[in-house]
């Protein structure tokens, strides 16, 4: 079934892509089994071709500052110039039953039309960091698709919503008009992993506001430490307005420029060896937890914690007992 669905991904079948997104986001082993064997013949390519490298955007943005209204104008600029584009857009999904409304597409109704244009929304599956957990194995697939340029829309502003940075070439931080007190909203950590600024709603009476806004972000940019992967001039702040599509071309212009650098001066294979090293202990990590969710391990868990509540034993002595115990477990023949 893999070579089937890896054959009808590489031709761009939108319907396939659409499977086998739903594939890697499974967590059932057989699933995952199937997904690892997809995404390594998919990393063959033709003839044992590696696929063309996609350029990937992340997109974060305050809450109502426009992130869909940006993308659906953006992509359609790009369709328009004979791009393929996929949006891989993270919903932010309930802590108490996972749920996840998935309304991007709605949102971008014309977008969605558009026979260029993929668009996937995902839940975050309450995964820190603004992405669902299997992101990066999705943009895999959808640049084996043969699309030109993947938009990864996070789910938001906050704490580890630098994570976005880990899987794309170039991050762009989303916002509205406002005054110098959304300038102290803004963490930092973001501020410095962002390669545009781009403020968006810069129309009719909002347009001075806007300015003004740019205008403070680029001072703010301007107190950071250059980093040695960008040319003179960048990170900067600009102004769009989504809705009637001034600047948005000057957008791709200014990624289109800092991508060129990049690859002309070996940060592009550099960022590219660096995120893959950086999700290689990712998932190391993530499997290691999954550890702790097995019937032994959770019966164990759930006998130490009643000792720790009942005073017995200390925290730290239960913690370090639980993993003496399962690294011997793990040592153990079958």
């Amino acid at each position: 079934m893999s070579d089937d669905l890896a054959e009808a991904v590489a031709r761009g079948d939108r319907r396939a892509l659409a499977r086998a997104i739903t594939l890697v986001e499974s967590r059932r082993a057989d699933h995952r089994a199937e997904a690892e064997a997809l995404l390594a013949r998919l990393a063959l390519g033709a003839g044992g071709k590696p696929p063309p490298e996609a350029i990937r955007i992340g997109l974060s943005g305050t809450p109502g500052v426009g992130k869909s209204t940006f993308i659906e104008s953006f992509g359609l600029m790009l369709t328009g110039q004979g791009l393929r584009v996929a949006v891989l857009a993270v919903d932010p999904s309930s802590a108490r039953t996972g749920g996840s409304i998935l309304g991007d597409k709605t949102r971008m109704e014309r977008l969605s039309r558009e026979p260029r244009a993929f668009i996937r929304p995902s839940p975050s599956q309450t995964h820190l960091g603004g992405v669902a957990r299997r992101t990066r194995e999705a943009v895999m697939l959808c640049e084996a698709a043969g699309f030109d340029v993947v938009l990864i829309e996070t789910v938001g502003v906050g704490q580890s919503e630098t994570v976005v940075a880990d899987l794309s070439d170039v991050f762009a931080l989303l916002l509205a008009p406002a005054g110098g007190d959304e300038l102290q909203g803004v963490k930092r950590g973001i501020m410095e992993v962002a390669d545009l600024i781009v403020v968006n709603k810069a129309d009719g009476d909002l347009k001075p506001a806007a300015e003004r806004t740019r205008a403070d972000y680029a001072g703010a940019l301007r107190l950071l430490r250059r980093r040695p992967q960008d040319p003179e001039g960048f990170p900067k702040a600009m102004t769009v307005s989504a809705l009637e599509g001034g600047g948005i071309a000057g957008v791709w212009d200014e990624i289109s420029a800092l991508v060129d650098w990049r690859r002309v001066h070996g940060h592009w294979a550099q960022r590219r060896a660096a995120q893959a090293r950086h999700w290689f202990f990712e998932d190391v990590r993530q499997g290691v937890l999954a550890r702790l969710e097995t019937p032994s391990a959770r019966a164990l868990l759930g006998a130490m914690a009643e000792d720790v509540v009942a005073g017995r034993v200390l925290p730290s002595e239960a913690a370090r007992q639980v993993l003496d115990r399962l690294d011997r477990s793990a040592r153990e023949p079958e």
